[in-house]
């Protein structure tokens, strides 16, 4: 069952046009560049899941932030690394995968675990992926 928001905080948009191998825009003009296939240019080049890896990353730091706050934890020296895999899925098409390496300075391994799964629960792009693709979580 669909989590239903209760209420819109914010609202965003990006434009793509030509696929994979083709440019995006946001409606803000702060996204805006030509993407790539993965192996496809001499040099490297954004893809969608350059773009996932980023946004997943970025959104699970917040969401640890949060739930270590709730319990006087600071986590502002933190790293969250999102390792995106794409490839041939069991369904005949394709698959993302996503491997999430947190470090957090000062918290040994056990509460770091803790840490991380209470932030996989509460971590919008965790929702959003949870039961449609693995999500692997290790703190470093």
């Amino acid at each position: 069952m669909p989590i239903e928001l209760t209420k819109v905080a914010y609202v965003t948009s990006a434009t793509a046009v030509g696929g994979r191998a083709g440019h995006v825009t946001s409606a803000d003009g702060l996204v805006d560049f030509d993407l790539a296939q993965p192996g496809t240019t001499p040099e490297p080049a954004v893809n969608p899941e350059t773009l996932f890896a980023a946004g997943y990353a970025a959104c699970f730091q917040g969401a640890l932030a949060n739930r270590a706050k709730t319990q006087g934890i600071d986590t502002s020296a933190s790293k969250v690394t999102a390792n995106v895999s794409f490839g041939p899925a069991e369904d005949g098409g394709f698959g993302l995968a996503v491997e999430l390496e947190v470090e957090i300075p000062g918290v040994d391994a056990t509460k770091a675990h803790e840490l991380l799964e209470l932030a996989h629960q509460f971590c919008p792009y965790s929702k959003a992926t949870r039961g449609n693709i693995v999500v692997t979580l290790t703190a470093v």
